[in-house]
């Protein structure tokens, strides 16, 4: 009889250790999955951000030079802040949107001269996505990727 219980202690010991192992592995492989999802999501995110910095930035440069009533250039820019409005925190949409009525209204202004500009450069007034870029570094250093409205 005490050759029965060993056995079976034996399998028990064998069966929760072989358990633990799965457990152990598959917690492990999950947690691998999510983080490639993670680091995934961060690098979209990060194109997106970058995608429209660089829009802006060329739209704000022409817009500063050149007036217009023409919409035509800004269609990329809306396509953009939209994509945005489905995947980034409030904070960066409102960014976005308040980079783009700052570009609208230079279109609006009349010409700057080289001067001007220099002044604008001096006084802070060219750093239309100051907002922009602490709510996108906000969001993606707490690692919290979840929209929140």
């Amino acid at each position: 009889m005490d050759a029965y219980i060993s056995a079976l202690m034996g399998l028990a010991g064998i069966a929760i250790g072989s358990l633990t192992s799965f457990a152990s592995t598959w917690m492990t492989h999950r947690s691998q999955v999510k983080e490639k999802q993670r680091e995934a999501e961060i690098a979209k995110r990060e194109k997106l951000f970058s995608d429209f910095i660089t829009e802006a930035t060329r739209l704000y440069g022409d817009a500063i030079s050149h007036q217009k009533d023409d919409v035509s250039d800004l269609v990329l820019l809306y396509a953009l802040v939209a994509h945005m409005r489905l995947i980034a925190s409030r904070p960066v949409v409102d960014g976005a949107e308040l980079a783009m009525v700052r570009i609208v209204e230079t279109y609006l202004t009349p010409n700057r001269s080289l001067s001007e500009i220099r002044d604008l450069a001096r006084s802070g007034e060219m750093n239309f996505l100051l907002d922009f870029g602490e709510a996108c570094r906000a969001e993606l250093a707490t690692g919290d990727l979840s929209i929140r409205r």
